[in-house]
């Protein structure tokens, strides 16, 4: 079976009490097929500045990331979400590791957009490094810090961060959230999405800010792998247990042009 990509939010990281439901699905998902957790942690990132008084700017859902920024980055990312998410999944019998973008040369990124600073665009790498670690059984984590191919450290929005790893490896795709899914203009669910829907409720300020990146991205990787993304939430993760999300959040489906 296809290995599945989850990815996660900061939020996720503030709510341990889900953390033991959360990772026992896992470890039973991973009996039926691989798993990668992808995740994220702008809600950290924001806290730490916050106490040191750094100003946050934001164009277009994502963080501008001044060069001088990426240290405090890397080590909320890379060190305090990782290692919290590291000692989650080994406190409920998961053999785990916890790794960025560029280990492995999984991925390279590079800078493309000089008013968001250090934001980087991810490339596929190199798969292998990542799927000798699925081959042991190894839940890898992966946080949202990239680095160019001269190794210059770089922030990466953690939607397109598993939108990545997803095409790497042609994985199917999960985006769970603190939100059951997208939702319409009356906050109720919309259980599937295509572009020109997207299109329509981006237009009309439905769907704004960070969630226009998280779709965009589902888009992005259900084009690319021909194959459906479901965002979700993950306070309701048991149907990762039986591999049927039918019903689970939203459907993204992909552009039919690009099908073609």
């Amino acid at each position: 079976m296809k290995p599945l990509v989850i990815k996660v939010g900061g939020a996720f990281l503030e709510h341990p009490a889900y953390h033991k439901d959360f990772f026992a699905h896992l470890k039973a998902l991973q009996k039926t097929r691989p798993v990668i957790l992808v995740h994220g942690g702008g809600s950290l990132v924001q806290s730490l500045f916050d106490k040191l008084g750094k100003v946050t700017q934001k164009r277009n859902g994502l963080r501008v990331t001044p060069k001088e920024d990426m240290p405090y980055i890397a080590a909320a990312l890379a060190g305090q979400c990782s290692t919290a998410l590291l000692s989650a999944a080994l406190q409920n019998q998961l053999t785990a590791t916890a790794l960025t973008l560029a280990d492995g040369d999984m991925t390279y990124c590079t800078l493309d957009d000089i008013q968001l600073g250090q934001v980087g665009t991810p490339h596929k790498g190199r798969p292998d490094f990542l799927k000798g670690l699925l081959n042991l059984d190894v839940l890898p984590i992966i946080n949202s810090v990239g680095a160019t191919q001269t190794g210059e450290l770089t922030n990466v929005n953690a939607d397109h961060a598993a939108t990545i790893i997803a095409q790497l490896i042609d994985a199917d795709l999960l985006m769970l959230s603190d939100v059951p899914g997208v939702l319409d203009g009356n906050k109720q669910l919309l259980t599937t999405l295509d572009v020109e829907g997207f299109t329509q409720y981006v237009a009309n300020g439905v769907i704004t800010d960070g969630m226009i990146v998280k779709v965009q991205a589902a888009l992005d990787t259900a084009a690319q792998l021909s194959a459906p993304v479901v965002i979700g939430a993950w306070q309701n993760t048991q149907a990762l247990t039986s591999g049927d999300l039918s019903g689970f959040g939203t459907t993204i489906y992909p552009q039919q042009t690009e099908l073609a």
